[in-house]
């Protein structure tokens, strides 16, 4: 039975005060507390409920109803660890670094950094502005691959010049992604879900790039951010391979 002191330490956890307090974070669900696991992650608590508790041999079981408690989830997976927050990595330019610009919906930046992961993007720069990578849900929709993908909070404009690339930005309105050659390395820069790529920010932008509608109406205001992110990035993956 969990007590209530580690329930409140856990649940505490929900909040980035208290992350940054503690340097400890939730994770949730077999694929990610496997992964992270796997990459040598700390885990200072580790409980499964009964269905899981033979894949996760040195976890502490509870009840569904404990599970349920501590979880930061609407459905609580059966599988929660608490890890210790590692060290900050610092920037190292990529081949191509993405650049999250002050993107706020947790769901979002984890699907985003997953995206990073599978076009084989391994630095992932971020305003310090955007979502907290330890958010539960973020942690949850990356998937695992926050393990893989640098992420780095700092600003995006002296880091530019500090370390100059050309830097595309995603706009509605630019070049097609389509007819372009697109420089590595490179900075790839989306925006804010409600508010695009900040003015300051676009000042650093080498050149501004879009994604073309074909729909009849031209209707659509807009595409989701990681949507507008996967499509780009396989664009510069094709274009880039094929040189």
């Amino acid at each position: 039975m969990l007590s209530k002191t580690i329930t409140k330490r856990i649940t505490s956890l929900h909040l980035k005060k208290f992350r940054q307090q503690e340097q400890l974070f939730i994770a949730e669900g077999v694929k990610v507390v496997s992964e992270l696991i796997a990459a040598g992650y700390f885990a200072e608590y580790l409980f499964t409920t009964a269905g899981t508790k033979q894949q996760f041999s040195a976890a502490t079981l509870i009840d569904e109803a404990e599970m349920k408690r501590i979880s930061a989830l609407a459905d609580a997976s059966p599988v929660l660890a608490v890890f210790r927050i590692p060290k900050a990595t610092s920037f190292k330019l990529d081949e191509i670094t993405v650049v999250a610009d002050g993107i706020r919906d947790p769901g979002n930046f984890g699907a985003l950094i997953r995206l990073c992961d599978w076009f084989g993007v391994s630095q992932l720069l971020c305003a310090p502005d955007t979502v907290d990578l330890y958010n539960p849900k973020v942690v949850q929709a990356s998937m695992g691959s926050m393990a893989r993908v640098r992420v780095t909070y700092q600003d995006i404009s002296n880091t530019i010049r500090t370390q100059p690339a050309p830097v595309y930005g995603a706009f509605m309105e630019g070049e097609s992604v389509y007819n372009q050659v697109l420089e590595t390395p490179c900075y790839l820069i989306l925006g804010n879900e409600a508010n695009g790529i900040r003015s300051e920010t676009e000042e650093s932008i080498t050149k501004k790039i879009s994604i073309p509608r074909y729909g009849k109406l031209q209707q659509t205001e807009s595409l989701n951010v990681t949507t507008a992110a996967a499509i780009i990035l396989a664009e510069m993956r094709r274009t880039s391979s094929g040189r």
